[in-house]
């Protein structure tokens, strides 16, 4: 299969999540709250978790912004709700290198193969880890949070 249809087929994914976003909207109750924004283009992205013993029990995102950096934090909550905070570090940290380093998609990425395209846009590199570098900073907060808790 040649890769024009790979390309179509992640344009399309992406432009999904930009049209019918998944855990769009904040949390009734969330445990942290991150935003992020980026000056250049004006993209923005809120993030809530709700975090249950060290699992990302649910997590909602809004912001504006280009279709790229939306889609990104939608295929950010779908791929981490009910998962570990460990996993998503790491899946963050791989997010990353396959969009920075150029590293070719790790396979547990799933779906989120689909930014590596990306990647050979270095304008829009930023605008697809927006969302992870906010989802890095909540990840922070939900760990000082559950060290305060447990020498609190």
């Amino acid at each position: 299969m040649s890769e024009q249809p790979f390309d179509d087929l992640y344009r399309e994914l992406i432009l999904d999540h930009y049209r019918r976003p998944r855990n769009h909207g904040p949390l009734a109750a969330p445990t942290v709250q991150a935003e992020g924004m980026n000056p250049v283009c004006g993209d923005e992205i809120h993030l809530d978790l709700a975090v249950d013993d060290g699992v990302i029990a649910d997590l909602g995102f809004w912001g504006q912004g280009c279709s790229i950096s939306q889609s990104s934090a939608s295929m950010l909550t779908e791929r981490l709700k009910g998962r570990p905070l460990a996993e998503a570090e790491e899946v963050a940290g791989k997010v990353r290198s396959m969009l920075v380093e150029g590293a070719p998609p790790d396979p547990s990425l799933g779906d989120l193969e689909a930014l590596e395209g990306v990647a050979k846009l270095p304008v829009r590199v930023k605008c697809a880890l927006l969302a992870w570098n906010v989802l890095l900073e909540a990840l922070r907060q939900a760990k000082a949070a559950a060290q305060e808790e447990r020498h609190g």
